[in-house]
């Protein structure tokens, strides 16, 4: 017996673009807007009819207003323009770095200071902050001087990052977050 493959049809992709434009436009009239363009309200027909004799095409902008608004413009090209600022946008916004730390319940001054050096970098930098001290075997009865190692720090810090999270245990691991002062 032969096996036979079940034929699926394959969605349709339309072309789905967020503007209705030119034939799409329903509306019997619209107000008309842009370059070398009289503004004012037109009945639909005339309003495509410009936009023809123009060579450029016909798109509404604002559908919910009374009556729709409509744009006389290259429509392709604005796409690739909107395109363009929104990948510029997104490029300047910032992204979050969270840098860790991480301490034991006795560690001694001189690694204190060598990891404080660290974190003041890290705020210096922009970065978000993630200290904590993690508990190994039986060191959790330290518990008590996780805390105060962790405030040390929150103190020592005071002037470059600002603590968003006081110490908290959870497990094994004692966390506390800073993030950097914003310069005014």
């Amino acid at each position: 017996m032969a096996i036979r493959k079940r034929f699926r049809p394959q969605p349709r992709r339309e072309n789905k673009n967020p503007h209705n434009i030119n034939e799409k436009i329903l509306a019997p009239e619209v107000r008309l807007v842009g370059d070398n363009v009289e503004v004012g309200i037109y009945p639909i027909r005339k309003a495509r009819e410009i936009a023809e004799e123009m060579g450029l095409d016909l798109v509404e902008i604002s559908p919910k207003a009374e009556p729709p608004v409509c744009k006389i413009m290259e429509y392709k090209k604005f796409l690739y323009e909107q395109k363009k600022r929104d990948k510029a946008m997104k490029a300047k916004a910032s992204k979050v770095v969270v840098k860790e730390i991480r301490f034991g319940p006795n560690t001694d001054d001189h690694d204190y200071d060598f990891k404080k050096k660290h974190a003041e970098k890290f705020l210096k930098d922009g970065a978000k902050l993630k200290a904590y001290v993690f508990f190994k075997g039986r060191s959790i009865v330290y518990k008590d001087q996780g805390e105060i190692l962790l405030l040390r720090l929150a103190q020592d810090l005071e002037e470059l990052g600002k603590v968003e999270q006081m110490p908290k245990l959870e497990g094994k691991r004692m966390t506390m977050f800073l993030a950097p002062k914003t310069k005014k």
